[in-house]
């Protein structure tokens, strides 16, 4: 059997999690699927599946292979991209994650101008508040809000939030305007643990980063529900400046302590392919780099 044949039957298998899994997204017969990756693992030497008759998942060596299957498929595609012109138009899936705010407020409006601008196209999107492992869960390009940890990734910087303090100006005339971060002990905090940092707040300050435990009154899973609270008036949150900026166009919230935020988070639009992206990943991450980068509420 052809190679690059072999190798895409392992890829769908190995994504699927199950052979019948594998034929239905590559619409061929379970017992043809079989023979394939049979017949790869007897010409590499090696076992690539572990198989019960619940699951089928990849071995060690299998998942090592499976990384490097992605990038010469990738490199394959690339190439005949490039055979047809750098020029040819972007079509086929393109998975794509980003925070939930940030998705939904941000990489939403890039994703539709990304459809109508390229009909062949489709996108599937992954907005979740977790870190995303693009390799393990079949992604092509992610949104990432923070440091990177070194990786093998593709990395394009985008622009930069800040984590700021907020109340409604209502609030504030009742109880008063914190002026330093010790101040916030004494006001009715809203705290979201979509972030995972619910209640240890960090602040800059001329002696250096400050760790504020904080008691909140009020809790909640999303920052959506932060947000209304606070325009509620129900107290003090702290989110990213992005996930506010409307708001604060508005006036219906006023960041406080700005003095004492911490350096601005970096964006990055990170990719796993290598050094020639496919039409649809180049396409896209150009697209997305210009309109991120033109949103002054991205940039500090």
């Amino acid at each position: 059997m052809d190679r690059l044949h072999l190798m895409n039957v392992f890829v769908a298998v190995a994504e699927e999690k199950g052979f019948a899994a594998g034929a239905r997204r590559l619409n061929m017969s379970p017992p043809a699927v079989t023979r394939a990756v049979a017949a790869l693992e007897e010409r590499i030497g090696v076992k690539l599946f572990n198989r019960t008759t619940r699951y089928v998942r990849t071995t060690e060596a299998g998942e090592r292979y499976l990384e490097d299957v992605r990038r010469i498929l990738s490199d394959v595609e690339a190439a005949d991209e490039a055979a047809a012109g750098v020029n040819s138009e972007p079509r086929g899936l393109l998975a794509v994650t980003a925070p939930l705010l940030f998705g939904r407020m941000y990489v939403m409006p890039g994703i539709t101008e990304y459809l109508e601008r390229y009909p062949r196209a489709s996108v599937s999107a992954l907005f979740v508040d977790r870190i995303v492992n693009l390799l393990e869960e079949g992604l092509d390009v992610g949104v990432r809000i923070g440091e990177l940890p070194d990786s093998s990734m593709r990395a394009l910087r985008a622009g930069s939030v800040r984590i700021v303090v907020c109340a409604s100006p209502r609030y504030l005339e009742r109880h008063g305007v914190p002026r330093t971060p010790r101040d916030l002990l004494d006001h009715s905090i809203v705290a979201s643990s979509a972030g995972g940092n619910a209640i240890d707040w960090r602040f800059q300050t001329s002696s250096g980063t400050r760790t504020l435990r904080i008691s909140p009154r009020l809790t909640v899973t999303t920052n959506d529900a932060a947000i209304e609270a606070a325009i509620e008036s129900f107290g003090v949150t702290r989110l990213f400046s992005y996930q506010i900026a409307p708001q604060v166009a508005t006036g219906k919230l006023k960041i406080v302590l700005e003095e004492f935020e911490p350096p601005p988070r970096p964006i990055h639009i990170v990719h796993r392919e290598g050094r020639y992206a496919s039409a649809k990943v180049r396409a896209f991450v150009d697209l997305m780099a210009e309109r991120l980068r033109s949103d002054r509420a991205l940039t500090s």
